[in-house]
């Protein structure tokens, strides 16, 4: 399950807003590759939303079956608008 956990004000690049649901998958025991200690974390993810503020708020605490998953793909380039600075992401 993943509960939506809060939710954020976005802006397109029109300059216009929007909600963004800021989602947090189940816990998850992690074994740490230098020490070889376990801990626990929970995988978080944001996704865009047409609703407004007050249905986003109504939304916390909401479970939605399925889970947060890294999905591998090609490396692809991509300009940080704010610095203009070419990072390569995957």
């Amino acid at each position: 399950m993943v509960t939506v956990v809060s939710y954020t004000t976005r802006e397109n690049l029109d300059g216009e807003e929007y909600i963004a649901l800021v989602l947090q998958g189940d816990l998850e025991m992690v074994q740490s590759k230098e020490t070889g200690r376990f801990y626990a974390t929970a995988r978080k993810t944001t996704i865009t939303s047409t609703f407004d503020e007050s249905v986003a708020a109504a939304l916390i605490g909401t479970q939605i079956p399925g889970r947060i998953t890294k999905v591998p793909c090609e490396p692809y380039e991509w300009v940080v608008p704010e610095t203009g600075e070419l990072i390569e992401l995957h």
